[in-house]
């Protein structure tokens, strides 16, 4: 069948998803009873439709979220000492807006690094730009930058990204370089971006765990004062995913 000389143009416009709208609408009789402002309308839709759904696509590509989560699945039945209202209110990203931050703390598989991957999934789908970096990993390639020339860029992107999720702050001893190093992370992003960090130690034990005394107060300053907190309590998710998982075997 010859193809329609307006999906021609529309194609050579690039409006796939329009082309793609027409197509269908002209093998569908009840369409022809359409005004035509509907039908355009339908055309516009799918084009706007499908170019947000790519845009999203490339931002949770570019993300890198260690973890695929979405707020909407959050668990709020689990004895966590989550704050559902806190909850709500970070989901409306507001936060992000305002450019302060997202501490979650809490003990091994209690699900911090599953809710931070959740918030910066739904950042994602408002338009905002995403990354994911465990933080000793993150450290250690800085270190490496550093040697090869590439440090310059590594902490340029660092800087411009609106969301940048920072897992296990204070797994691993730092070393004063690394220390540095997160300074500078979270000195370009003071007042400018977003900062999400996980760990596995509570926030007021943070000032020890990065050891040096002058470098934690300026990271701390910078890091934990404009931020909201969410303190996970409770037993390892995993063992209950364990248990069901051997309930269901048996």
């Amino acid at each position: 069948m010859l193809r329609h000389p307006t999906i021609e143009k529309l194609q050579q416009l690039k409006l796939p998803a329009m082309a793609r709208e027409l197509t269908e609408q002209r093998a569908q009789p009840e369409a022809e009873a359409l005004r035509f402002e509907e039908r355009l309308g339908l055309l516009a839709d799918r084009e706007l439709t499908e170019r947000t759904n790519r845009r999203l696509a490339l931002r949770l590509r570019h993300a890198k979220l260690r973890q695929s989560a979405a707020i909407e699945d959050l668990d709020t039945r689990a004895p966590r000492g989550l704050d559902k209202a806190l909850i709500v209110l970070l989901a409306t990203c507001q936060w992000i807006t305002e450019h302060l931050n997202c501490l979650i703390t809490g003990p091994t598989g209690i699900g911090k690094t599953w809710l931070a991957c959740a918030l910066a999934q739904k950042a994602a789908r408002e338009g905002y730009s995403v990354s994911y970096a465990r933080l000793p990993r993150l450290l250690t390639e800085l270190d490496l930058g550093r040697a090869d020339g590439r440090y310059p860029k590594l902490m340029k992107a660092l800087a411009k990204v609106d969301v940048l999720v920072l897992d296990d702050l204070a797994m691993t001893p730092m070393t004063d370089a690394q220390r540095r190093d997160l300074l500078e992370i979270i000195d370009d992003r003071y007042q400018r971006r977003s900062t999400l960090v996980t760990s596995q130690i509570p926030v007021k034990q943070w000032h020890t765990a990065i050891g040096e005394p002058t470098l934690a107060d300026a990271i701390l300053d910078r890091l934990v004062h404009n931020a909201y907190k969410i303190a996970l309590t409770g037993k390892s998710m995993r063992d209950g995913a364990k248990l069901t998982q051997t309930d269901q075997a048996k």
